[in-house]
């Protein structure tokens, strides 16, 4: 418990932990049974768990893919970093301050293994191996350190592994580790693992209470496409009627593979002509099915998980190795009819975060402060004993874990601001504040209006109290609060909307 107190100076009086960051994509907190999912069992995330602390409140700064992770690595928002939105000439420039680049100062060993999804290819690494842009499930390439991309057979989670765990076994011993393992699970289009199809045909999901909203009062809202009744395609998303000679995703299956899938998702076709006339049927069909693919996709990502910890155990490295399990944002499993994310609503706003340090965080410990990613370059820094550059925006979360989770003067109130628009799914840019009760949002772009949510009393976010006579002093000071972090974290374009009315 002493870490904090040294600092700085913890490298030099101590065995410097390694670090492992298991990092994931769209794994939302409602299919993770820690956060307490019913849809679910996750028992390796859950045994970190367990054995470390969850937070509760961890939220993104931009929900969608590629700026997490730039955020991730350089622990500053998008309009710092550069990297705003996953259009593909937003390249991410690799020669700025990083994380890794920090700790290898430090003598760390560095390495990201798996997904990266930054366009440009990393930099600071000792090793990488990483997915071009979204990658494969099966069969998928991988760009080596050479630059040259290299196809490999097996299924992309269980590859992600092998060779993680490759690394560790050939690693420098003489030197701690820091390592990202990124997971191209759970992205669209979900396509498990031959061995989990299936795993969740057994269960009927409940719908979301608010499955069917119309999204009275809030006008981005109703004009997003990004519906399970509309947007998520019968073919490519549910899997029916594919035709798997032709190159692309399903084209990558072995002949077994390809086999299995004919196999199984021919007998789901024949659930879907039944359904295919009846418009209400074929919507329950489909939030069916896209919960059953999406959660056995999470099955091999989990398993993969106990893998890595079961390795961590085995080879005498887990009393010396943080491991923190993120997500780059959550995902909506038929919140308001919806996948996807983007949206500042809680879904995808919050990310799962469980992190274990043995004999500094307590087993069990439950962090209900806010917490942000622009947090988690900091917070890696300061376990290593580095001191975190002034230009890093975001803050050291040990002492919440460390400190019998007290520290004075932590942030009471997170700043998010999304930008990519129109496509693909025309959520309109946003940018807005959350505290521990309320939400203010600043849609801008096509759209120029303001939501207000009571987290309170409303937590599913389907009322936005905006015009309520009773809510204009709480605005007054939303509104304030927001200008303040604004200026705070030096984003112009924010400040110059404000200003302009």
């Amino acid at each position: 418990m002493g870490l904090l107190n040294v600092g700085h100076n913890f490298a030099q009086t101590s065995k410097r932990p390694n670090i492992l960051v298991i990092f994931s994509d769209d794994h939302t907190n409602q299919s993770i049974s820690a956060y307490g999912s019913k849809l679910m069992q996750t028992p390796n995330i859950d045994q970190i768990a367990k054995q470390g602390a969850i937070f509760k409140h961890s939220f993104v700064t931009n929900s969608i893919c590629a700026p997490s992770r730039a955020v991730l690595l350089t622990g500053k928002y998008n309009h710092i970093n550069g990297l705003i939105d996953n259009r593909p000439n937003r390249n991410f420039d690799g020669s700025q301050v990083q994380v890794q680049k920090l700790l290898g100062q430090a003598n760390y060993q560095t390495a990201w293994i798996g997904k990266w999804h930054l366009q440009s290819l990393p930099v600071g690494f000792d090793y990488w191996k990483v997915l071009p842009d979204q990658g494969h499930y099966f069969q998928p390439d991988f760009v080596e350190m050479t630059k040259d991309t290299v196809r490999y057979n097996g299924y992309v989670t269980n590859l992600i592994s092998d060779f993680s765990l490759g690394w560790l076994d050939k690693r420098d011993t003489s030197k701690p580790f820091f390592m990202v393992i990124g997971e191209k699970a759970t992205h669209r289009n979900w396509m498990p693992a031959v061995e989990d199809l299936g795993a969740y045909d057994a269960q009927q999901f409940p719908m979301p209470d608010n499955f069917f909203d119309t999204y009275e009062g809030r006008t981005a809202a109703l004009e997003q496409d990004m519906t399970v009744n509309k947007t998520m395609t019968i073919g490519d998303d549910l899997k029916m009627n594919i035709n798997y000679d032709k190159p692309g995703m399903f084209g990558r299956l072995t002949s077994a593979e390809k086999l299995a899938y004919k196999t199984y998702y021919g007998k789901i076709a024949l659930e879907y002509e039944k359904v295919k006339s009846d418009s209400i049927a074929l919507i329950k069909w489909k939030y069916q099915r896209y919960l059953k693919d999406y959660l056995a996709t999470a099955r091999s990502l989990d398993r993969n998980i106990g893998r890595i910890l079961a390795y961590l155990e085995k080879s005498g490295l887990a009393e010396n190795t943080v491991v923190m399990y993120a997500s780059d944002q959550g995902f909506y499993m038929g919140e308001h009819g919806w996948f996807d994310k983007r949206f500042m609503y809680e879904e995808s706003l919050k990310t799962p975060v469980v992190l274990k340090y043995p004999k500094h965080i307590k087993p069990g410990t439950v962090v209900n402060d806010i917490v942000v990613n622009i947090d988690f370059a900091p917070t890696f820094l300061d376990i290593a004993g580095v001191k975190a550059p002034a230009e890093m925006q975001g803050k050291s979360f040990l002492p919440l874990v460390t400190k019998s989770g007290k520290v004075e003067n932590w942030r009471t109130a997170m700043y998010y601001h999304y930008y990519e628009y129109p496509q693909p799914h025309k959520v309109p840019p946003h940018f807005g504040i959350r505290t521990m009760r309320y939400k203010l949002i600043r849609f801008y772009g096509p759209r120029n209006e303001w939501e207000l949510y009571d987290l309170k009393t409303d937590p599913t976010e389907m009322h936005n109290i905006i015009n309520d006579q009773g809510k204009v002093n709480t605005i007054h000071d939303l509104k304030k609060q927001l200008r303040s972090l604004i200026v705070e974290y030096k984003d112009t374009e924010a400040l110059q909307i404000l200003n302009s009315n």
